[in-house]
């Protein structure tokens, strides 16, 4: 922006953006309601954003321009921060992740419960189906129900309670026919995942589900392993 325009925005009380990048005009285009034009040959075509507050803030070392209460609110900004460029970037995934995540729930709304239950559940459904199942068949099939019981083992683990103690519970609740139960980790025991409100999106857990059966058979099917022997550098080392 010219020193000129720049000064007459100023005159007339209009807040000037300079160097903003076109993904960023986009999106704020998109938040305000407003149509983004190159010229002012039509003042009266163009539809003006509204919001109701633009402040400047500071984020580390890096000034920031904030637009609170806009009207239309189709995209927003979400700042990462963090001790380290390792602990960003876990942060970033684990965010897309969860955004792809809820995308694919909102496109398919069906859900399943969370906590392990769906888990438990479904080893329990395999295991009964081993009694059907003859030959060495059914020790395959045995292995996959066993497989599923280490989703809730994982859960339990990484939240520090005794995996053990709580899957053992999780067991015996699902033996009683409460296959909604699974793992809450506020208090660290087993708890109703309908009451609670924990869910899982159901096409994600198909997905993790199809995917590591794959991964499984295909290890399977690996019968030898040939290495090439490492290849000498000159000079004998």
């Amino acid at each position: 922006i010219y020193n000129y325009p720049e000064q007459l925005f100023k005159d007339g009380g209009v807040m000037a953006i300079e160097h903003s990048d076109f993904d960023g005009t986009e999106r704020l285009a998109a938040v305000l309601g407003a149509d983004i034009v190159s010229t002012f040959e039509n003042p009266g075509e163009t539809k003006l954003g509204h919001c109701k507050r633009i402040s400047e803030m500071m984020i580390g070392e890096d000034k920031v321009i904030k637009f609170s209460g806009c009207d239309q609110n189709e995209a927003c900004t979400i700042v990462l921060r963090g001790a380290s460029t390792h602990i960003l970037d876990e942060a970033e995934r684990s965010l897309h992740d969860a955004l792809a995540v809820l995308y694919q729930t909102v496109t398919d709304t069906r859900v399943c419960y969370g906590g392990g239950a769906t888990e438990m559940a479904m080893s329990a459904a395999v295991m009964e189906e081993v009694k059907n199942v003859p030959g060495k068949e059914s020790a395959a099939v045995e292995a996959f129900a066993r497989a599923l019981q280490q989703i809730p083992m994982i859960l339990a683990d990484n939240a520090g309670f005794d995996s053990q103690e709580l899957v053992g519970q999780l067991k015996a609740a699902h033996a009683r026919g409460h296959h909604t139960h699974g793992l809450e980790f506020v208090e660290g025991g087993v708890a109703d995942m309908e009451k609670l409100g924990i869910m899982e999106s159901f096409r994600s857990k198909m997905s993790q589900l199809c995917s590591a059966a794959e991964a499984a058979e295909m290890i399977i099917r690996v019968d030898d392993i040939i290495k090439n022997a490492p290849r000498q550098r000159d000079g004998g080392m």
